[in-house]
């Protein structure tokens, strides 16, 4: 593109935009989930003892290198049947992230646990282990490392404060799926991996979770949790433990069968147009993604986080650099504020915290999280757009270019 740009000439200022057509469209479907539909309903097996959940369940295991895999409602009820199952209960502490979707914290405060913010880092934006260390106390049982955006946290650290202390380690992998650390698919490291399913996630099925976990006994304490409080091998109306109805219907595994077969073509796509546009936003500068740490073996790409620095932008607030992108066609967002700032997490934190006779919570220390929500944190390029051609990537650079250009 050429330099000689003008700020009259953005299309924020009646300028013509670099697109103006939409990017990929989300959900991608075919005859194979038309198929999946017709063979659950055909079946007469719409819920309890179908086949479609149990199948998808063994490809979901073979795919991701697990020994086992439970599907269940949601990504919420994925993390608390597996807080659940970890022991985790009343007064308990699981020491979260606060740059993720609410549902890590309020999944804790449901299965009667304490959500505890460790910062994160300022580079990755996953959870920092050195924070992590810090905030571990008696009370603490768990940690839930979030892959934000597809980008997995600092496994190797984190693993080894789980061990140290001996806290279980829940991946929160719902942006993940594909995404690799060290050669090994997210949600097989922890003690317990959690997926979504959910209608924006890279596989979906409109709603859905799963449970993944190496560990037979985890994973028994799931399916029953799972299961109303079930035993596997008990009678139909024993229930030996509290639990609740999580089963995923035989028409969604159905559909997320379909769209598992894409998967593995979609990861690659992703990761080659997610790599591209990377390396391109590093060479022009101002938006930095997360960085290519070659431990990160594979990046999910549910959406490219980077992070903003108005310096290189004329001194443009984020939110201006952001209207500006928009009107050139390109979708962004500034992302999340920290979790501990919602009403619902400090209305739940306070009340669990009264009725265990704890004294109120002091504000968390997490000035990292704070200032990437406040100023610093883009999204571009969700995980459909980065199923595009090669022209839509260079679209994004070059509305990028075209802005740092004019200002």
């Amino acid at each position: 593109m050429t330099t000689h740009i003008t700020e009259s000439q953005l299309a924020i200022n009646g300028g013509t935009p670099v697109r103006s057509q939409p990017f990929t469209s989300w959900p991608i479907w075919g005859e194979a989930e038309e198929q999946g539909l017709l063979r659950a309903l055909r079946s007469g097996e719409w819920g309890i003892g179908g086949s479609e959940t149990e199948a998808f369940e063994a490809e979901l295991s073979a795919a991701l290198g697990v020994r086992h895999s439970l599907t269940v409602t949601t990504g919420t009820s994925a993390l608390i049947a597996s807080l659940r199952a970890a022991g985790v209960s009343y007064g308990d502490e699981v020491i979260v992230p606060p740059y993720t979707f609410v549902a890590t914290a309020t999944a804790c405060l449901l299965a009667g646990a304490l959500p505890v913010f460790a910062d994160i880092d300022p580079s990755t934006y996953t959870l920092d282990p050195a924070a992590v260390e810090r905030c571990i106390s008696p009370r603490t049982r768990a940690i839930i490392p979030v892959h934000i955006g597809g980008y997995p946290a600092d496994m190797d650290g984190i693993m080894a404060i789980g061990q140290r202390h001996g806290l279980v380690v829940i991946e929160d992998a719902a942006q993940a799926i594909g995404a690799r650390w060290r050669d090994r698919s997210v949600g097989s490291i922890g003690d317990l991996g959690c997926f979504s399913f959910q209608s924006s996630k890279n596989i979906n099925s409109g709603e859905g979770g799963a449970i993944t976990t190496n560990n037979a006994e985890l994973y028994q304490r799931a399916w029953s949790y799972k299961n109303c409080g079930r035993t596997p091998d008990g009678l139909w109306y024993q229930h030996d433990s509290l639990g609740d109805n999580l089963r995923l219907s035989q028409f969604q595994a159905a559909i997320l069968r379909a769209q598992f077969t894409r998967m593995e073509e979609q990861a690659q796509r992703r990761n080659e147009n997610g790599s591209y546009v990377c390396s391109g936003l590093r060479s022009l500068g101002g938006l930095t993604p997360q960085p290519a740490d070659p431990r990160v073996t594979r990046h999910g790409y549910h959406l490219i986080i980077a992070r903003y620095d108005a310096a290189a932008f004329g001194g443009w607030s984020r939110a201006q650099f952001m209207a500006a992108l928009r009107a050139e066609g390109i979708p962004c967002a500034q992302g999340y504020v920290p979790i501990y700032e919602t009403e619902g997490v400090r209305q739940g934190s306070s009340e669990l915290r009264r009725a265990m006779g704890l004294p109120a919570a002091q504000d968390p220390e997490c000035p990292v999280a704070a200032r990437v929500c406040a100023e610093e944190s883009i999204w571009i390029a969700s995980q459909s757009a980065l199923l595009g051609t090669r022209q839509d990537m260079d679209d994004i650079l070059t509305a990028v270019e075209k802005i740092q250009a004019a200002v």
